[in-house]
């Protein structure tokens, strides 16, 4: 078996008009060098991030653009209003405005995703993405920021206990994913069912043309939870690292990323959209 190891802008706004209240007011002359050194500080940082973002090459120049596809909740899905949300939203987001860039976001199937960074059609690929030995060959990828669990769902009546249960049986996965490439490795070309997406897939598994679907764990259970009569298996089929895919050569942009990335997971700003989205059990 294959094991790998995979508002506060609101609130500084509000402190920034609360110390332009006092000066207009006729505050201290403290208050009022402490509100300068703040707009300041305020102009140097925007200044740095309209730099560092002048130095990248993207796609469209003062955008970054993100291909994903978001239909892999909670990491990426769409609201009732068409608007995206989820893990990889947020992150993505909060790195553009590291960056000083508008963030765009393009939907598309996970194969194509996956394409649009490699032909230079986008600038990131986020979508719960693994890294793999086939995917580093043909791109570059940031430093991991979320770990990932491959599980099993199957019906609960169903006669698959464990991971050697699924041999002989039709396992349903999305497209081009890690659980695509394990199934196919472990089990054969002939026992995996692709679909385009996750839910796809579970629709086939209630319908009975598939005995199990193997994707990853945090939007397996939202699929179980909307759709009572399914279970997910104790035993995960694998653990992987999810990082954000890039075209081969941009050290600019995963340098840019990847720094990014540090400033978010040490400030907390990382985890907390992460428990937004997912309740620690």
């Amino acid at each position: 078996m294959k094991k790998i190891s995979r508002r506060s802008f609101l609130a500084a706004a509000g402190m920034t008009v609360a110390a332009l209240a006092l000066t207009a007011c006729g505050g201290s002359s403290s208050s009022t060098a402490s509100s300068a050194a703040s707009s300041a500080a305020a102009s140097s940082e925007a200044a740095s991030s309209s730099a560092a973002a002048a130095e990248l090459t993207t796609v469209e120049a003062g955008k970054l653009t993100m291909a994903t596809n978001a239909a892999f909740p909670p990491y990426e899905m769409t609201t009732d209003t068409g608007a995206f949300e989820g893990i990889d939203i947020e992150t993505a987001q909060a790195i553009a405005d590291k960056l000083g860039l508008e963030l765009q976001i393009d939907d598309m199937d996970f194969d194509a995703a996956l394409l649009s960074v490699q032909q230079g059609k986008a600038d990131i690929v986020m979508a719960g993405v693994t890294v793999t030995d086939e995917r580093l060959a043909v791109m570059d990828f940031s430093d991991s920021y979320a770990t990932g669990i491959q599980s099993v769902i199957v019906p609960e009546n169903s006669d698959i206990a464990t991971i050697d249960d699924l041999s002989g049986k039709k396992i349903g996965t999305q497209r081009g994913t890690t659980g695509y490439i394990y199934c196919s490795d472990d089990f054969g070309d002939d026992a995996v069912i692709a679909y385009d997406n996750g839910l796809t897939a579970v629709q086939a598994l209630n319908n009975g043309q598939v005995d199990a679907v193997v994707i990853d764990n945090a939007p397996a259970k939202e699929f179980v939870a909307a759709n009572p009569g399914l279970k997910i298996l104790d035993t995960s089929y694998a653990e992987e690292d999810y990082a954000i895919g890039m075209a081969k050569g941009n050290t600019a942009l995963e340098d840019a990323v990847n720094a990014a990335l540090e400033e978010l997971k040490s400030d907390g700003t990382l985890q907390s959209i992460v428990d937004k989205y997912i309740v620690a059990e």
